[in-house]
């Protein structure tokens, strides 16, 4: 696939001691969020794997101790990105979040990125894009993070069944109340992107600094119009599921305790026998590089993903030590273009996958 149009540039990111660096180890990046003044590590932490397993629909999920101390080897290791949702864990993960930074973290020198659209509950009004549902959210999320802000708000998904009008003056009005600094999307077609950022500049409304979309080597289909639009508007792009839910980082087939009560990373890589043949060839190319390289298969993954230019921060989730250290390791990694071809020329097209 052509990468030229997804690959323009955008700020380079300024080396640890430029910026912010207690531990004085040097290993972490910073750069700024597209062409906001928000300046973030080059690696987010993704805070969906943290909650009191059982409490919503994840069993898979690390219990407030075990959570804790991920995110304290995050902030040793310079992170100061750290992005959950008020679903995940039915609010747990944002309670612990919160917790968390209040004791490992200076609240001045973290980026706290949230996100609304999900219900929280039954009955009407419980999800969506709508004022209303916005306006509740936020002070919801505002509560359990305990913080009388967040830096980046962003809307979980598209809400079809809302104006796109009534949701952006919505987050306009939190940004003007000061209950968050910038507002994000996530997932959704181009063409609806597109509209929402139109929208908001013919209003003057606050745009949206940031896309957090689906996009790893196992699913390139953002690169079509999604990364094009966001390279071109100046938005930071934020890839979740960098590791494809794991995938490229062990051998194809390989089963973990996440994967055997994980149906919607089950649908997101479903996909179909041609589909499924170029994914083991892409698996099966990092795991050569990784070992030619004598670095973690995920260290390469996401050192693929960093080389481009509009990617600001991958959003990695970690469950254990190593897989930060593995996240840490692809910030020093810089693929060669052979590496990059051996890596890009089994993809095929797959069907879209993630916008719901």
């Amino acid at each position: 696939m052509d990468q030229g149009a997804a690959r323009a540039t955008v700020p380079s990111p300024r080396a640890a001691s430029d910026v912010f660096d207690d531990s004085g180890s040097g290993l972490m990046d910073y750069v700024k969020l597209g062409r906001s003044g928000l300046e973030v590590s080059r690696l987010c932490l993704g805070c969906m794997s943290f909650g009191e397993p059982g409490r919503g629909a994840d069993g898979w999920t690390l219990p407030e101790e075990e959570s804790r101390s991920v995110i304290r080897a995050a902030v040793e290791a310079g992170v100061t990105f750290f992005d959950t949702a008020n679903v995940y864990s039915d609010g747990g993960s944002e309670e612990i979040v919160g917790r968390a930074l209040r004791d490992f973290a200076r609240r001045d020198e973290v980026v706290i990125a949230t996100k609304v659209f999900g219900p929280m509950r039954t009955g009407p009004n419980a999800g969506g894009l709508s004022r209303k549902a916005i306006m509740t959210e936020i002070d919801n999320s505002l509560r359990r993070l305990g913080v009388d802000h967040v830096d980046l708000y962003q809307i979980h998904r598209w809400d079809p069944h809302t104006p796109i009008e009534e949701t952006l003056e919505a987050l306009h009005d939190l940004v003007r109340a000061g209950k968050t600094r910038y507002v994000g999307a996530s997932s959704m077609y181009a063409w609806q992107f597109a509209k929402a950022l139109h929208t908001a500049e013919l209003h003057g409304w606050t745009r949206f600094v940031s896309m957090q979309d689906h996009y790893n080597l196992l699913n390139r289909e953002e690169e079509r119009e999604m990364i094009p639009l966001c390279t071109d508007q100046g938005v930071g792009l934020l890839p979740w599921s960098p590791l494809a839910r794991g995938r490229l980082t062990r051998d194809w087939g390989t089963r973990t305790a996440r994967t055997a009560d994980d149906g919607y990373g089950d649908s997101l890589y479903a996909g179909t026998a041609g589909t499924a043949e170029a994914d083991r060839a892409v698996v099966e190319r990092v795991a050569r590089v990784a070992e030619a390289r004598g670095v973690p298969r995920a260290s390469v993954a996401l050192a693929w993903l960093l080389g481009n230019p509009t990617v600001t921060a991958p959003v990695v989730g970690v469950t254990r030590p190593g897989h930060l250290d593995d996240a840490v390791t692809a910030l020093g990694l810089s693929l060669t273009p052979d590496e990059i071809a051996e890596l890009e020329e089994p993809y095929v097209p797959h069907p879209v996958a993630g916008f719901d």
